[in-house]
């Protein structure tokens, strides 16, 4: 139902009782969705270029996600997997095994969280080898509990006093030749991890995410991926690609590790999986999977029976839609006007991601590389009040991001262009005078 409460009168509401650890990048209340669009409590609508912060692949309310759900709530709503099995759940594993192992044995987990997916793919791979350490990398982000906070490669806001982490965690850098971090010089630097912090046969698996979210939608080289896996093979490493973010359409294959041609030992999965309900999962090689023993895997809620009917409904539209092409579209139009507006204007350092998945980051100038977060706020901000929602990213937080559903229309990413040209020339024109 719609509220009887204005937003200024539920964000005050909403300061008394909610901790501020808890950050809302926009000061609106949203009130409905549909498709690319949202609408707030005061009736305005805008573009929605976060899509739950990338969850929202199939856009607002899908059709197919809604009818597969309202039937799955007439039917069963929760029992626990662990108490009774449900088809649903059955169905969903072996749709994503066939998608992720390509012909090979796969089995998959399913959980509620990302962190969740990240911590289970943490324990599989431990179990599987025996073997403490776990190496991420620097910009990485793998969640909020103790152990995906450990594995995050930021310092705030994520660690602030957290601490103490959990232990025989290891970070090594990401490439970034916007950075001046190559492929080969961040191959060394895991090799010195090896040299100085823990010896390869001591390292259980290598986590990473073929595109960096939070820490700036980083790509990582296809040759880097492709020599990281072949080094995890040599020392009996498992490599476990974070798909949670990049995962179902976002860079324009249904996962990010395929532009590499490469095939990861696990791939945890959450977000775009179920068009907005909670539910994560690790797919995986079968042997590793099978290694821990029975109860050692689960969790009250995870794979619950909507959240799975939900996920087979997106995979139906992946299937049927053709969303992967559209992905493929959207990005080369999106990555074009946003490589004519870096052009244009001298603060813009870089544009980068891969498919659908696109950024700018923004700096005091090209020659510094200066990294300017608040530039970016302002550019977030006046796009707001144009219409058009979106987020930062990034270690410094000077990184404005791109994740609108992949059901986008032409126009709508034609608006959108339109309002964040806006929103950086007048930014331009603020700066100077």
């Amino acid at each position: 139902m719609t509220s009887s409460r204005s937003t200024k009168e539920l964000l005050n509401v909403r300061d008394k009782n909610i901790p501020r650890g808890v950050l809302t990048a926009h000061p609106i209340v949203i009130d409905r969705a549909e498709g690319a669009y949202l609408w707030d409590t005061d009736g305005k609508r805008y573009l929605d270029f976060v899509g739950g912060i990338g969850v929202l692949n199939v856009g607002h309310n899908h059709p197919r996600v809604v009818a597969a759900v309202t039937d799955q709530l007439r039917r069963v709503t929760h029992t626990a997997f662990q108490v009774a099995a449900y088809e649903p759940y059955v169905a969903l594993a072996e749709r994503l095994n066939k998608l992720v192992g390509k012909g090979a044995t796969y089995k998959s987990v399913f959980l509620t969280t990302g962190a969740e997916a990240v911590e289970n793919a943490v324990k599989i791979a431990r179990s599987y080898t025996n073997r403490p350490g776990i190496i991420s990398f620097r910009g990485g982000f793998h969640g909020r509990t103790l152990l995906g906070v450990t594995l995050t490669g930021f310092g705030q806001p994520y660690k602030q006093n957290f601490g103490p982490f959990a232990g025989e965690v290891f970070h090594t850098a990401y490439p970034d030749a916007y950075r001046g971090v190559t492929t080969q010089g961040a191959l060394a630097a895991l090799e010195e991890v090896f040299a100085t912090e823990i010896a390869p046969d001591r390292v259980a698996a290598i986590i990473i995410e073929p595109v960096q979210g939070d820490g700036g939608f980083l790509a990582a080289p296809v040759e880097f991926l492709q020599q990281l896996r072949a080094l995890t093979e040599r020392h009996g490493i498992v490599l476990i690609t974070d798909e949670i973010q990049t995962g179902f359409g976002r860079t324009g294959t249904m996962f990010g590790f395929e532009h590499a041609g490469i095939q990861p030992d696990l791939v945890t999965v959450a977000k775009s999986l179920a068009g907005g309900f909670p539910i994560s999962g690790v797919v995986g090689k079968a042997e590793i999977m099978d290694a821990p023993t029975p109860g050692g895997l689960g969790g009250t809620y995870g794979g619950n029976a909507i959240a799975c009917a939900a996920a087979l409904a997106v995979l139906d539209a992946f299937e049927q839609d053709g969303l992967l092409e559209r992905a493929k579209v959207l990005g080369e139009k999106l990555n074009g006007a946003l490589s004519d507006l870096q052009a244009a204007h001298d603060f813009i350092g870089v544009v980068r991601g891969r498919g659908f998945m696109q950024a700018i980051e923004l700096v005091t100038d090209s020659a510094s590389k200066q990294p300017d977060p608040d530039r970016a706020q302002r550019i977030v901000e006046r796009a707001r009040e144009a219409g058009l929602l979106v987020i930062k990213c990034g270690v410094h937080r000077n990184i404005v991001r791109f994740l609108a559903p992949i059901v986008l229309s032409d126009a709508d990413l034609e608006e959108a262009i339109r309002i964040l040209r806006e929103a950086v020339e007048a930014e331009k024109l603020a700066s100077a005078a």
